[in-house]
């Protein structure tokens, strides 16, 4: 398993359980990343997300919150803010959307995912995580058709499946993973 000089930007999508899987994944990326990782989590509405604190003391390269019409840095970690939707525009920069929500999410996995694939083709890797619904499986779908690569967590070991198992009834992934290995896999994106 190894993407090294395949992808120019990673998506990733979670949901129930996404705190602790992306806290086994993320501290995975090298210090010397060019890629830009873009991620949705699913977080109640009514909160603040504190998501790019806490993964700031895991991870060796810059993670912030995604703020609207902002350029793209290289190696930098983008967290969608609660309650809007991310997607990337030609630039690439970021855009920021109160659109309405998408399988009950906003941000959803699935707005992310379609519009990324739109602008990296077939140099974007998509990974699923776990999660409880159906959200992220028509985006990793756009990933697949884009010819990028794509990687589903392993539903056994998911603590929610269904969002694994979504993604999986639509296309099929090129690996199918548990963490630790999509943490392996993260480590090679450069």
């Amino acid at each position: 398993m190894n993407v090294a000089g395949r992808v120019d930007a990673v998506v990733i999508g979670a949901s129930a359980g996404g705190i602790e899987a992306l806290s086994v994944v993320l501290p995975a990326l090298s210090p010397g990343l060019r890629a830009p990782v873009f991620i949705v989590v699913h977080l109640p509405r009514d909160k603040g997300s504190v998501l790019p604190e806490i993964f700031s003391r895991k991870c060796a390269v810059p993670v912030r919150e995604a703020q609207d019409k902002e350029a793209v840095a290289s190696g930098t970690v983008y967290f969608a803010p609660n309650n809007y939707h991310l997607l990337l525009d030609q630039g690439p920069q970021l855009s920021l959307s109160a659109d309405d929500p998408v399988h009950h999410s906003r941000p959803s996995v699935d707005v992310l995912f379609e519009s990324a694939a739109d602008l990296y083709r077939e140099r974007l890797l998509g990974i699923i995580l776990t999660g409880a619904n159906e959200d992220g499986a028509a985006g990793l779908a756009a990933v697949h058709d884009a010819g990028g690569v794509t990687v589903v967590q392993n539903p056994e070991s998911a603590r929610a499946p269904h969002m694994a198992r979504s993604a999986l009834k639509l296309r099929p992934a090129d690996w199918v993973l548990s963490l630790d290995e999509i943490a392996q896999l993260l480590a090679t994106v450069n």
